[in-house]
């Protein structure tokens, strides 16, 4: 859906640029949330008065509660909404080189902060 939006709001030449940037989002950013933002969003903690948690690494112990994996899901498609937002405003102001480094940014530590 953002990607049609974000197309349709850009120039001809930079079509494809913001295209690959939703790509980027996508692909980089579900994986710094699957190894980085998950953890530090929603995993448990051992002390309830710390700011993040850090377990469920790389999904360690969703076979145990399978409604983990709808979980993640959910909360990694708002985590990947949110970098593709700012996508929108970037758009033809940032190289793509830049943009990923933002997205690992947003996706790993930012997001699962703010959450």
């Amino acid at each position: 859906g953002f990607s049609l939006l974000e197309a349709g709001s850009v120039r001809f030449k930079n079509t494809q640029n913001i295209l690959a940037k939703n790509l980027v989002v996508v692909t980089l950013g579900f994986l710094c949330w699957y190894f980085l933002g998950y953890p530090l969003a929603l995993g448990a903690v051992e002390e309830p008065g710390k700011m993040a948690g850090f377990t469920n690494f790389a999904m360690d112990g969703f076979w145990d509660n399978k409604s983990s994996f709808r979980v993640w899901f959910f909360q990694g498609c708002f985590c990947a909404t949110g970098a593709t937002i700012v996508s929108g405003a970037m758009a033809e102001r940032t190289q793509l080189k830049g943009f990923g480094l933002f997205t690992v940014l947003m996706t790993s530590i930012i997001y699962p902060i703010v959450i």
